[in-house]
């Protein structure tokens, strides 16, 4: 045979090929942080799933289904959130199995008495995962959905039940272990890296948008949006932040770091938000010489947070901009005023009022971007000399009626199964605990649960044809997984999808359940069909009561998160001093967050949640600052002897206000805001000579206008009722 000679790549062709590389470079680097990332998780989605299928098999597990079940409810695409998922699964499995065992036990062959205790058992922990969210909430949920899964099938024969609840924690350990594997070891996606993207974006993004705000290149519509954005980046934050210490020992201990930064974060959008509303009014009533006085300074600020340089350089020079910017202000300002002492006293305090806020701005956006430097760095020189703790919240009835909607579904599905006899009415009371469980937190609860139902469906045909045609005609493992790859794969896929995301679950969850090899398959498909009837209905019998009996988004429910909402000016108000800031910010943050998940509609009703959310920081806010600069100025009160009960009586009208919203309250706390401004003209008369505390003063001063102008404000929520 003739051998040909291999052809030398010539300078031009290997100038062509470099050509073509860096035109496909951008595309493949674009697919990779994209689609790619996606079929990563895909690939080890299914890995960790054949994976404990085969360990489980191996160990002779009477059902190594539940193995690669547990994979498919627990993989997550960043190793952090596998972590974190496991650690809360293996508390609430050992939690979930001694409750199985104790219902067990006292209720021996009672089935009515056990299927009491065991309602109550899981509709309390699914409550308690409402309560404490994030990934606290899956502990909860398995303590619930463990006890149903082991006790349930084994209620009538108690000598079984010690035995399935030791192979069952054994089943479920070999899917955590293979999933917290498979998700650090091959290619691992850490949430700490994504986390500091994340926080680089952040910074970049609010630096545009607060040079938009300053700049007056926002309209209010647009502004609202950009800020509920905010409000779910700051919740979402939270979130991240607890799973990524699960990976990183580096994340661990900069754990409070973090909680500060976003801290600093909330105060500088409170902050901001604030010079926007204030500029707003001053446009709308006229103020024409102090706009013209104050909005250079505004112009100045945003041409110097507007370069690109915050996103892609270092943001110390930023800081270290504004710090000169800032240094130079107060000289500014004080030469802007001089000719505005001749206009009205009016005029002059919503002066002064812009450029304490401006001040203020720039102060805690510094203090943020320092934060922020420090992060970046290997090793941080100066820790949080303060602990800042996010808090969040969730109104006593959204708890109260997880509960009650959890005991229905399960009592209805635990009343029709005992009452018929029916063989597969225990899987349908499992499946109702499943469906309530994992639709807790869901925005629409009633639209996942039938999804979940559709994806039930569709597992039972795929595992009628693979009972029936695919395992009789396979032999060997490899060949299994050759088989199985592709079904799970799918459902993975559309658990990715956002929309979708309650068919994937759904299908592969039950596929599992349902036609998930074991050791020794049955072959039995009427069985199949039966189980799949089963958990069909019971998705539809909770998706029923979920949107006819206890809809989520009721009015009155609602207006009792609103009511939660409103009252963190309540406690702006009477709370103690130490730390309110920190709680005042995250507690209401996190209620937006709640209702603009339950009202997902563009509707009226989450405008003015939205409002609401606004004017309560708005208000909450300069009411902390007021509090903080009179402790400061403790020395009025001897100066004047109704200054503190006018500040007190003050403080008491704007809570009654926020709690009880009408036109006499409102009136009210105008005339309580007017007789405590008053009385700080009085001392700062009386204080003039000296600087420091006729700064304090006109601080307070500043902080009382301020809310006088959110009070009178035609567009805020208590005015439009």
């Amino acid at each position: 045979m003739k051998r040909e000679h291999a052809i030398e790549p010539t300078a031009d062709s290997r100038r062509k090929w470099g050509v073509m590389l860096q035109t496909l470079s951008p595309a493949v680097r674009d697919w990779a942080t994209s689609d790619g990332l996606v079929w990563l998780h895909l690939f080890k989605t299914v890995t960790a799933g054949l994976l404990a299928l085969g360990i489980a098999m191996l160990l002779d597990l009477p059902q190594p289904r539940i193995a690669m079940t547990t994979v498919f409810v627990l993989m997550q695409p960043f190793s952090g959130m596998v972590l974190a998922k496991s650690f809360y699964r293996i508390l609430g499995t050992a939690v979930g199995t001694v409750a199985a065992l104790v219902l067990g036990a006292l209720f021996v062959q009672q089935p009515e008495l056990y299927m009491l205790g065991m309602i109550g058992w899981v509709s309390a922990c699914i409550a308690a995962a409402v309560r404490y969210r994030h990934f606290r909430w899956y502990g909860f949920v398995l303590a619930g959905y463990t006890a149903a899964l082991i006790g349930i099938p084994n209620v009538t024969v108690p000598h079984d039940l010690f035995l399935a609840a030791l192979t069952r924690a054994a089943e479920v350990a070999v899917g955590i272990v293979s999933s917290s594997a498979v998700s650090a070891l091959i290619v691992p996606q850490r949430s700490s890296l994504a986390l500091r993207r994340a926080l680089q974006i952040r910074y970049g993004n609010f630096t545009a948008f607060a040079a938009d705000v300053l700049a007056r290149s926002i309209k209010r519509g647009q502004f609202e949006r950009r800020f509920a954005d905010l409000v779910d980046e700051i919740v979402g934050f939270e979130a991240t932040r607890t799973f990524a210490a699960f990976e990183d020992p580096a994340m661990r201990s900069r754990s409070q770091h973090l909680g500060r930064l976003n801290g600093e974060f909330m105060d500088a959008c409170a902050r901001l938000h604030a010079l926007h509303q204030l500029l707003k009014r001053l446009r709308m009533n006229g103020s024409a010489p102090v706009v013209a006085a104050i909005e250079p300074y505004f112009h100045e600020l945003a041409a110097l947070m507007s370069p690109p340089l915050e996103v892609t350089g270092d943001p110390s020079r930023t800081a270290a901009r504004l710090r000169h910017f800032q240094a130079s202000l107060p000289r500014r300002v004080r030469e802007t005023r001089r000719p505005l002492e001749a206009t009205p006293a009016e005029s002059l305090a919503d002066f002064d009022t812009a450029a304490e806020l401006l001040y203020r701005f720039i102060d805690e956006w510094i203090r943020y971007s320092q934060t922020y430097v420090t992060l970046t760095q290997r090793k941080p020189g100066n820790q949080p000399r303060t602990t800042s703790r996010y808090v969040s919240k969730t109104n006593t009835f959204v708890v109260a009626l997880t509960f009650m909607r959890s005991a229905v579904v399960m009592a209805i599905a635990g009343w029709f199964w005992i009452t018929t006899d029916w063989p597969s009415g225990g899987l349908a009371v499992i499946g109702a605990a499943l469906a309530c469980a994992l639709t807790s937190t869901a925005p629409n609860p009633s639209k996942m649960a039938v999804q979940m139902a559709v994806g039930a469906v569709l597992a039972t045909m795929t595992g009628y044809l693979f009972t029936c045609y695919v395992y009789p005609n396979i032999d060997g493992f490899p060949l299994l997984c050759m088989m199985l790859a592709p079904v799970l794969a799918l459902g993975a896929f559309i658990a990715t999808r956002k929309l979708a995301a309650g068919y994937g679950i759904g299908f592969s969850v039950f596929f599992c359940l349902l036609a998930g090899p074991d050791n020794v398959v049955t072959y039995a498909p009427d069985l199949l069909i039966n189980n799949g009837i089963a958990l069909t209905a019971s998705m539809l019998l909770a998706a029923l009561v979920f949107a006819v009996v206890f809809p989520t988004d009721m009015p009155w429910l609602i207006g009792k998160i609103m009511g939660d909402l409103r009252a963190q000016v309540v406690s702006a108000c009477k709370d103690e001093l130490p730390g309110l800031n920190q709680r005042f910010q995250s507690s209401t943050h996190d209620l937006t967050s709640q209702l603009r998940m339950l009202l997902t509609r563009r509707s009226r009703r989450r405008r003015d949640a939205l409002r609401w959310t606004l004017a309560t920081l708005e208000v909450g806010h300069a009411v902390i600052d007021l509090r903080n600069e009179a402790a400061r100025a403790d020395y009025a009160h001897a100066l004047h002897p109704r200054w503190t009960s006018a500040i007190e009586h003050m403080r008491d009208d704007l809570a009654r206000l926020f709690e009880r919203p009408d036109s006499r309250g409102l009136e009210r706390a105008l005339v309580s805001v007017r007789a405590v401004t008053w009385i700080a003209q009085d001392v700062l008369q009386t204080v003039h000579a000296d600087r420091e505390k006729r700064h304090d003063l006109q601080r307070i001063l500043s902080c009382l206008h301020f809310i006088r102008t959110a009070l009178l404000d035609k567009d805020a929520p208590f005015n439009a009722r």
